[in-house]
C-alpha cells in the first residue's frame, strides 16, 4: 500500500532542529521564521501521531521517537547531499582537488596516483602543490592530504588516516661511522633538517634520552632545508643525518639508499585528510577509505 510521505521542508526542518538542538538555530539555518519551524515540527507530530521533541527546561530534546527518526533522516540527507554533489561535478566536468605538501606528493603519492585515478574515476582527484603548511588555508581545494599536530585545524572535519613515526637517516657509507647501540653517535656528523618541521629532531631526541642543551649544540652546526625534498637528497649525498617522516623515505630504506639505524619513534602528528565545510563528507569518506588501504600496500 502507498503511504505518502511528509513534506520535505517538514523533514528538514525537523533534522536542523534535531542536529542543532534548537528552533531558533534550524529557523537561522534554513533562513525561515521561528514560527516556521514550529509549524513544521507541529506538522510532524499529527503525522506521526507522536511527541518528536520535548521540554527540557529552557529548551527541547529529541524524544525516543523523534531519536529514531533523526537517525534514518540523518542518513538519507546525507545520501541526498551526496547525489546532488556528484551529480552537480559530474554535470560541470569539476574535479576534485586535493591538496598536498610537495614531498607528500612526491615521494608517495604520485607514485600510487594512477592506482587511484583507477580506482575512484569518478572523483576525477586532480593533486595541487599545498601553498601552505596549515590544512584549511589551502584556497579552492576539495580535501588536504597532510601530517597534522593536533589540536586539528577548525572549519572542516580531520580524518585520521596514520599515526606519524620518524626516524634519523643517513647514507649507508655515513652510518658506517654511526653505532646503532650508541644513537649519540650521530652528534659527530651534521644534522639537516627542514624549517617547516622545527619539532622533529627535539622530539627524537628526548626519545632518546638526550639534553636539549647536546641537541642545540648539534643543530646550530647542522644544514636547514626549504623542502623535505632537498633535504633526503642531501642525506643521500652523505652530507649529514636527516630527521623524517618514516612514510617518506620507505622507499629510500627498501631500496638502501638510506639507513635509519636508530628505528622509528612515534609523534603525536597524524596523516590525516582535511576536508573543509564544502565538501561532501560521504566523498571525503571514500577517498580516506582508499588512502588507507593504499598505506598499507606496497606501490604496484
Amino acid at each position: 500500500m502507498h503511504h505518502s510521505l511528509p513534506p520535505l521542508s517538514a523533514l528538514r526542518a525537523f533534522e536542523a532542529t534535531a542536529r542543532l538542538g534548537s528552533v531558533t538555530a534550524a529557523a537561522d539555518e534554513l533562513s525561515v521564521t521561528h514560527g516556521a519551524v514550529s509549524r513544521h515540527l507541529k506538522s510532524l507530530d499529527a503525522y506521526f501521531g507522536t511527541a518528536l521533541f520535548v521540554k527540557s527546561g529552557r529548551g527541547i530534546v529529541l524524544s525516543r521517537h523523534g531519536e529514531t527518526l533523526q537517525r534514518g533522516l540523518g542518513e538519507a540527507f546525507a545520501r541526498l547531499r551526496d547525489s546532488c554533489f556528484e551529480l552537480k561535478r559530474e554535470v560541470e566536468g569539476a574535479p576534485f582537488t586535493l591538496a598536498c605538501p610537495g614531498s607528500l606528493l612526491a615521494r608517495w603519492l604520485i607514485p600510487r596516483l594512477d592506482h587511484l585515478h583507477r580506482a575512484l574515476p569518478e572523483l576525477n582527484v586532480q593533486v595541487v602543490v599545498s601553498e601552505t603548511e596549515q590544512p584549511g588555508r589551502q584556497a579552492g581545494s576539495s580535501a588536504t592530504l597532510a601530517f597534522i599536530e593536533p589540536p586539528w585545524p577548525e572549519g572542516g572535519e580531520v580524518i585520521e588516516l596514520m599515526a606519524e613515526e620518524i626516524c634519523a637517516v643517513a647514507s649507508p657509507q655515513l652510518a658506517a661511522n654511526l653505532e646503532a647501540a650508541k644513537p649519540a653517535t650521530l652528534f659527530s656528523q651534521k644534522l639537516l633538517y627542514t624549517a617547516s618541521r622545527p619539532q622533529a629532531w627535539p622530539e627524537w631526541a628526548r626519545a632518546q634520552g638526550f639534553e636539549d642543551a647536546q641537541l642545540d649544540e648539534a643543530l646550530t652546526h647542522g644544514q636547514g632545508f626549504d623542502h623535505l625534498y632537498y633535504l633526503m637528497e642531501a642525506a643521500v649525498a652523505g652530507l649529514g643525518v636527516a630527521i623524517a617522516p618514516r612514510l617518506l623515505v620507505e622507499d629510500d630504506l627498501k631500496s638502501g639508499r638510506l639507513v635509519a639505524p636508530w628505528g622509528s619513534i612515534e609523534t603525536p602528528a597524524r596523516l590525516c585528510l582535511w576536508l573543509p565545510g564544502q565538501t561532501s563528507p560521504h566523498v571525503g569518506q571514500r577517498l580516506a577509505e582508499w588512502l588507507k588501504q593504499a598505506l598499507n600496500e606496497p606501490v604496484r
